[in-house]
Formats: structure tokens, sequence, C-alpha cells
């Protein structure tokens, strides 16, 4: 079953957003290449961008999302001031939902890389909504200790 808005679509606004704010924009892969979706230059800011699908099963949508948080984190390794995820906006009518089920451990991935963001991007008005990771959180969370 094919992607409701695939990953290249959302490459595609990403790219193009990026640009018209001067930042130099690495290749586009080819297919099966491995590596980082988009690197994205200015100045000093180096963003690593790991785009996903959003697709019809749930789980799939589940899957993909912790692989690319998995994706974009490891980019620090190699330079990424900035990692984003970049996701179809759709995504974001689950993420508060998904930061409450994940609870204390959502906020303290986000104290560990704080150079992580989340990017919810419209395909069909070609545009951005840039968030931090724990802005998704909606609760104080207890510490434990």
């Amino acid at each position: 079953m094919a992607a409701l808005i695939s990953g290249k679509e959302v490459e595609a606004v990403v790219r193009a957003s990026l640009q018209s704010r001067g930042y130099k924009i690495s290749a586009e892969r080819g297919y099966g290449e491995t590596g980082t979706d988009i690197v994205a230059r200015k100045e000093d800011d180096t963003l690593h961008i790991e785009a996903i699908a959003f697709k019809h099963s749930p789980p799939a949508r589940a899957k993909d999302f912790y692989e690319v948080f998995f994706r974009a984190v490891s980019r620090i390794e190699i330079g990424a001031t900035r990692c984003v995820i970049a996701l179809p906006a759709r995504f974001g009518m689950g993420l508060h939902q998904r930061a409450s089920a994940i609870g204390c451990a959502w906020v303290r991935i986000g104290a560990a890389f704080p150079e992580l963001s989340i990017w919810l991007v419209d395909t069909a008005d070609r545009s951005i909504r840039e968030t931090s990771w724990n802005s998704w959180n909606d609760k104080p969370t207890a510490r434990r200790g």
C-alpha cells in the first residue's frame, strides 16, 4: 500500500524552504542510498534533516517515527548542529498523545538532545511548522530522586 504522503514530497517542501532562506542544500540521494536525507548549511548552522512518509497503517507510522528518531540523533556524530525530524503535518494530530504515552522519557530525550526538533510539513500549502522536541509534552513530569 502506498504512502498517503511520501517522504519525497516532504523532502521537496523542506528543500525549497531552506533554499529560499539561503541554505546550501545537499543533492538528493538516489534510491537505496544511505545517509542523511538533507544536509543544509548556512554560516555555522548545519542541519541534518530526516524526512518520513505518512503511511496508511498506524503501526507502520509508529515504526517509521522511532526509526527516524534514531537516524536523526545519530547525525550529531557527523557534525549536525541541529537534528530535524521532518514529518507530514498529519503527524501533528498524534504527537501530544505519543509524548504523553512515553511520559518522562520524552522530556529526558529533549534534555539529552537539545539540538533535536520536529518539523511538521504541509505538502499542500508547502509550509513548515518548526517545533522543539519538548513542545509536544503537555504535562510537567515529576523527577525521581
